[in-house]
């Protein structure tokens, strides 16, 4: 079955679907329960790029042992390949609905593409641009609360505006851009494909250091 253009995941949605489990109490270390399919894993990844936000932040600290940076990295590392991980299925399933990718191998590391006559191949695929989408409400929702501080200045929340009113304005562009890509998908005029991001540095079988380690065992 695919989707009808009407039928599409509206970028609208997307963005609020972001706002609203930002601004849910306990979020991210606690997650509401998600719908099967599409939704799930744009929940999925936006919940691991808010783990993954909240880390970074600490791994910036100045004043801890190194074993605490370490714990951050190891843990950034983890966040990232699930954050992709779900990126990918995302794309699998939007694909799959389009018709625009053989559903058997639509998992696999070289999924079969099939690719409308006169199409243009779009050098992004719809999941990474709903990623970027996520890791834009993290910084919308992070600039705003630069907006609010009562412990600086106001020419520090005044700049502070100015930057979350450009940060909205991208996220609304690319929000934008993304139902356009999906249209076109919809109506055979464009194509993305699913790309593998083979994170190489997670896998002890290719990872070179990784590697040594386990033969030095």
């Amino acid at each position: 079955m695919t989707f009808a253009p009407a039928e599409l995941p509206a970028a609208s949605a997307v963005l609020t679907l972001h706002d609203r489990l930002l601004a849910m109490p306990g979020w991210p270390a606690e997650a509401p329960a998600a719908p099967d399919g599409l939704w799930h894993w744009v929940q999925t990844n936006h919940r691991n790029n808010s783990l993954l936000w909240a880390e970074e932040d600490l791994a910036r600290r100045t004043t801890v042992a190194a074993e605490a940076i370490a714990g951050n990295k190891r843990a950034i590392d983890g966040y990232n390949q699930a954050r992709n991980d779900a990126t990918e299925r995302v794309d699998e399933i939007l694909l799959v609905a389009l018709g625009l990718v053989d559903a058997a191998s639509a998992r696999t590391d070289a999924p079969v593409a099939r690719v409308p006559a006169g199409a243009r191949m779009n050098s992004e695929t719809a999941g990474s641009m709903i990623d970027r989408l996520s890791i834009m409400a993290l910084k919308a929702h992070a600039m705003r609360a630069q907006t609010w501080r009562q412990d600086v200045d106001e020419a520090h929340r005044a700049a502070s505006r100015v930057k979350l009113e450009r940060l909205l304005q991208q996220r609304q562009d690319l929000a934008d851009c993304l139902d356009a890509l999906l249209h076109d998908a919809a109506a055979g005029r464009a194509l993305f494909k699913v790309y593998r991001q083979f994170k190489m540095y997670n896998d002890p079988r290719f990872n070179p250091e990784l590697v040594k380690e386990r033969k030095s065992r």
